[in-house]
């Protein structure tokens, strides 16, 4: 009797709608501050629809306050996403209607506000994010034998663990067919509880009552993001990448039209090819989500935060009015109106802009960057480069991109393509994604200033070697020895000049001297000093490369190409641009001195040849490798 008087006295668990109501109280407390909620109530006022006194927010309300361009088609899947993470903590609840409260999750999950209650799971987001997105179809998730294949390939070779099973969405996005549920045990992100959702608990004290609710019951098929959804994410993506919170997006119109919107496309396409072969799957399994994104694209969704935030800048409130009454201060028109990309390139325009942000934080990126040197503006020649590039006080980032050479070439031939086919080791391994004649981007960012490689590269572990086309991909810096980059201009004490990088320095022994082939690293890009050509070789099989090799692509490949386009870009502001032109300014009233005693000659040959051999101008790719 006493046991079951003792049974009797423990107070009932709360309903779910009050623990949501607990946690977005303590989210709006600990998230926001006080004038964030009083704009973000006045928003949600001024939005809402109200059905049997409910207030809540509909798709078209949201898409057309966040301004989300209807041609990208994404409009739909962003409200999935919304509709499942406004459930939280209770997912199985999904899809949620959005009144304020769920806003109020959807808001401080966007934009990263949790960590600063739930550190716990702070870095648990993107499970969640890959269920937001993901339907459960055992038919359309059913791999084809080459997937098969290449998921057993992976299986074998990734440091990546597994989860099972997935929470029923209870409703989820209409639009996808939906089986019976089955027995399959699917790297969905779903074997263990979810943290993120245990520390909400754990921050109500709350966690022994609920912790059952974490544990996913059987669901319907495997999980997966469609690959046609996730392209249309990406392009919102990377449109709204350089985002301000207080700044419309419908700024960006430019960018969603003509050729813009296919270069979007475009750009898209190649970030999607790094999660798989569309011809061959159908959709993004959690396995390939949680692999990839981490390591080649870790800030692929920092866009949103911005995004969010708009909720939190009521257009009833003068958020540049002065307590003291004064009229605010404007902002300077150069500062109003500064372009994201400065100046215009071959490679670079505002869609690679982002795509790189998604790797290199957009601090340093957007309104940033600069262009340094270019191959068609300033010459292909190493002594072009150095002069542009070289007092670059800041990291710097280079693109390089070309079109493949083919598999058959024939290095004994005559011409420049076999002198440098003449320099490489035996072609060993096939080319990487796409077909002959194909245009592929190479990229390196470096952090240190540029200078001449006598015995030891120049580089730090925070270098980065990628690949933008036809396929993204980021290759990092390994511990495992600092051959990172190489300048090496033409000399009598050296055989093989040009810029690589993940390939070991010149060495002052005469057995280097004497060889012709290039040393090639496990992972690595070489351009020949006349840059003409380039090879970027990736030996999955190989370690002790100074990169790490892909994490997606569990295969060797090498590609040999033709280089259309070189550009350098700084990193960097006033200071640094300043501190160059002073250099170039220097430079240049040396080489004017210099032109004074040693040219006037009337040689104008020998006058060109003695600038071009300084570095002072250009030449063209048929001058030569004495740049």
């Amino acid at each position: 009797m006493g046991q079951a008087l003792s049974d009797q006295s423990q107070p009932a668990p709360p309903s779910h709608e009050e623990v949501t109501k607990a946690l977005a109280n303590k989210f709006a407390e600990k998230c926001f501050t006080s004038l964030e909620l009083y704009s973000l109530r006045d928003v949600f006022r001024s939005l809402a629809d109200t059905e049997q006194n409910v207030r809540y927010l509909k798709e078209d309300t949201v898409t057309r306050f966040l301004e989300i361009p209807d041609i990208l088609g994404a409009s739909a899947i962003l409200f999935q996403m919304v509709s499942y993470i406004g459930a939280f903590p209770f997912l199985q609840d999904a899809p949620a209607v959005l009144g304020l409260e769920q806003t109020v999750m959807v808001i401080t999950i966007m934009t990263e506000r949790y960590r600063r209650v739930l550190a716990k799971g702070s870095t648990d987001r993107r499970k969640l994010l890959f269920k937001s997105m993901a339907v459960y179809d055992r038919k359309l998730s059913a791999p084809s034998s080459d997937e098969e294949a290449a998921n057993k390939e992976v299986a074998d070779t990734a440091d990546v663990k597994l989860d099972k099973g997935v929470a029923d969405r209870g409703g989820g996005a209409s639009g996808f067919p939906i089986d019976e549920a089955g027995d399959e045990e699917d790297d969905d992100g779903e074997e263990e509880n979810d943290e993120l959702i245990l520390a909400a608990f754990d921050s109500l004290d709350y966690l022994d009552a609920f912790k059952h609710e974490t544990t996913p019951p059987k669901t319907h098929g495997a999980a997966m993001v469609p690959a046609d959804n996730f392209r249309k994410l990406i392009m919102l993506l990377l449109l709204i990448a350089p985002l301000d919170p207080q700044e419309s997006l419908s700024l960006y119109s430019d960018r969603v039209s003509g050729a813009e919107l296919e270069s979007l496309r475009e750009t898209a396409e190649c970030i999607l090819a790094s999660f798989l072969n569309v011809e061959q799957s159908p959709g993004i399994k959690f396995r390939q989500f949680n692999t990839i994104i981490p390591a080649s694209m870790p800030f692929i969704f920092n866009g949103f935060t911005a995004l969010f935030e708009h909720f939190l800048f009521s257009k009833n409130i003068d958020f540049h009015k002065r307590i003291d009454g004064e009229p605010p201060k404007e902002k300077p028109a150069l500062e109003a109106v500064q372009p994201l990309l400065q100046d215009t390139g071959s490679i670079m325009n505002l869609n690679i802009l982002s795509q790189l942000s998604f790797f290199i934080p957009g601090s340093s990126l957007f309104r940033r960057i600069r262009l340094l040197y270019s191959g068609d503006d300033d010459g292909f020649s190493m002594g072009s480069f150095e002069t542009k590039v070289f007092h670059w006080r800041a990291p710097t980032i280079l693109l390089v991109s070309g079109t493949r050479l083919s598999d058959d070439a024939d290095y004994r031939s005559a011409g420049a393509e076999s002198a440098f086919l003449a320099t490489l080791p035996p072609k060993r391994f096939p080319s990487g994604t796409g077909g002959e004649g194909e245009r592929i981007t190479f990229g390196v960012y470096v952090s240190q200033p540029w200078k001449h490689t006598h015995r030891e590269c120049f580089g730090g572990d925070d270098t980065l070697l990628f690949q933008l086309s036809p396929i993204h991909d980021v290759f990092r810096a390994s511990s495992m020895n600092k051959d990172y980059v190489s300048f090496t201009k033409p000399s009598p004490s050296t055989s093989h000049s040009g810029i690589s990088f993940g390939c070991p320095p010149p060495q002052p022994t005469h057995a280097y001297r004497r060889s012709s082939i290039i040393s090639l690293g496990s992972v690595s890009l070489v351009l020949d000093s006349s840059f003409e050509f380039g090879c970027f070789t990736h030996d999955y099989t190989s370690s002790g490369g100074a990169f790490q090799t892909s994490v997606g692509r569990k295969s060797n490949f090498q590609d040999r190409f033709e280089v259309t386009n070189l550009e350098v870009w700084g990193c960097g502001g006033d200071e640094e641009a300043k501190h160059q032109a002073e250099h170039w300014a220097w430079e240049a009233r040396e080489a004017e001195a210099r032109r004074k005693i040693n040219l006037g000659t009337g040689d104008i040959a020998a006058d060109r040849a003695l600038l071009e051999m300084a570095g002072l101008i250009g030449q063209n790719r048929s001058g030569g490798s004495m740049g």
